[in-house]
């Protein structure tokens, strides 16, 4: 941080971050976004899986690791030394937090049990990030965010009614165990307050699948009826739907019988909202089909621009069907700095995706683009007493 800057919420915070792939490096950025001091520490030679996953590259810097790794130091250790893992008990001795996702059981294997940490650090937040969670029948299973779409039922209710079950485009599993982690981690950090001391966090993938199905899950436990797919539709909400158009499609979102009846006199067809089949809203949901089917005739009459400008100047809750690149490229998108820039060690000037929150007061800042592998390594090792001897030394028995 720089003189001129405010200090982040999380300013005077080190988190040591020992993840990679998604969940954990996504959980941990965010920490480095509110201020935090984050140390990543990978693999020497090799580093984050996420490295390798490409194209596209920028440079020699893959795009999916760019986009979960800014505002972090990066540093090597290869645990498997015993002179590395001394290094990391000095880290996590003056560390406030510590993120992991290894399979169960690592860190105890490595020495940093329960006990090692009431007698060297209690006053940490460790934060654990597995598939499946400590108990139950498959504890300890390492778990992927596509196997957790499949299980957790949310592949199921995914796709077109007719077609197969269908992943979300994005990791949706992996990134919101990271929310549940970032949330996890703070309120920790917040009862250290009270308590004075850390605490062990637990999230899973499972958990966070499981967690997902929301409003169907309690549609299942309420009625006892097996979930299904509606494509874009909605399972108790109609209309909300994607509808064709003359010349693509548009997201339409009517939450109740008050906005029905402001859409049906959007679109000149006030009978609509008489209509005894469409007068409620689970009337609709009741005749879905005939519902779903009459919207869309009429507005393939016209042409997306001319839907979208009618409905949004009458208050309907309306979209297009943006592309990434139509996304990223909006005068919305820009406005709130949901893209942005840094400089890279290595490769100059680059894009990242911005920062989705705002606190005011503390703000959120974009201070570092992710490091190279083992970048602050030296730098780390300096700042906790290292000598160039000693730093030697870990070179050359391989443990940095």
């Amino acid at each position: 941080m720089t003189g001129t800057e405010t200090p982040g919420a999380l300013d005077g915070i080190r988190v040591i971050d020992l993840t990679r792939v998604l969940a954990g490096p996504f959980c941990a950025m965010m920490l480095g976004d509110m201020g935090a001091d984050v140390v990543k520490i990978e693999q020497p030679g090799r580093g984050d899986d996420t490295r390798a996953w490409g194209p596209p590259f920028v440079g020699e810097e893959s795009a999916y690791f760019l986009g979960a790794n800014r505002n972090k130091r990066g540093m090597t250790l290869n645990l498997k030394e015993e002179s590395a893992r001394l290094v990391l008990a000095e880290l996590l001795r003056d560390a406030d937090v510590v993120i992991d996702n290894f399979k169960l059981g690592t860190m105890a294997r490595f020495g940093f049990d329960d006990a090692w940490y009431e007698e060297n650090a209690p006053h940490i937040v460790r934060a654990s990030i597995l598939g499946y969670g400590s108990t139950g029948p498959r504890a300890g299973l390492p778990g992927y965010d596509f196997l957790l779409q499949a299980e957790s039922g949310l592949m199921s209710i995914t796709g077109e009614a007719d077609g197969d079950p269908m992943k979300l485009g994005v990791a949706i599993v992996d990134l919101c165990t990271g929310m549940y982690a970032l949330s996890s981690i703070l309120a920790g950090l917040q009862a250290r307050h009270s308590t004075g001391k850390g605490q062990y966090v637990e999230v899973s993938l499972y958990d966070t699948g499981i967690s997902l199905l929301a409003n169907v899950a309690a549609n299942y436990l309420a009625s006892g009826k097996e979930a299904g797919r509606y494509g874009n539709g909605h399972p108790n909400i109609v209309p909300y739907n994607a509808y064709p158009t003359r010349d693509g499609m548009i997201a339409l979102s009517v939450g109740n019988d008050g906005q029905f009846q402001t859409f049906c006199n959007a679109v000149g067809q006030d009978a609509w909202a008489d209509d005894v089949r469409f007068t409620r809203n689970r009337d609709r949901v009741e005749n879905r089909d005939a519902c779903d089917a009459m919207i869309s005739e009429l507005l393939k009459t016209d042409d997306t621009a001319a839907w979208l400008d009618k409905l949004q100047s009458a208050g309907v809750s309306c979209a297009p069907i943006n592309t990434v690149a139509q996304a990223l490229t909006a005068e919305h998108t820009i406005a709130r700095k949901l893209v942005t820039k840094a400089t890279h060690s290595v490769e100059g000037e680059i894009d990242l995706p911005g920062i989705p929150f705002q606190l005011m007061g503390t703000p959120a800042t974009v201070r570092r683009a992710p490091p190279t592998l083992g970048e602050h390594t030296e730098e780390v090792l300096r700042e906790i007493g290292k000598s160039a001897d000693d730093i030697a030394r870990l070179r050359k028995s391989g443990a940095i």
